[in-house]
């Protein structure tokens, strides 16, 4: 009975679909693209706190929170380019 009701809603002309569909693609896009960005932003601040971290630092070795910021900033560099693959 479920199977003969989508069969039904299938086959009823949508003269809205395509423009809702992209609509909503455009909506979702501007969103994404904001996400990106305030990304991209904390990428920044996080590099340069690495940089004046690592400058300061006169021995050869890493802190344990210059350890986790470039950790950090890997995953966010990565959600940035999973978001960008997306589309």
């Amino acid at each position: 009975m479920l199977a003969l009701f989508w069969l039904a809603v299938a086959q009823e002309p949508d003269i809205r679909g395509p423009r809702m569909k992209r609509e909503q693609m455009e909506a979702l896009l501007k969103h994404e693209h904001k996400k990106s960005l305030d990304d991209a932003a904390e990428l920044i601040k996080l590099s340069e706190e690495l940089k004046i971290e690592l400058e300061k630092n006169d021995q050869h070795v890493l802190s344990m929170a210059a350890m986790k910021k470039t950790e950090e900033i890997e995953k966010i560099a990565k959600r940035i380019r999973g978001r960008m693959r997306r589309f």
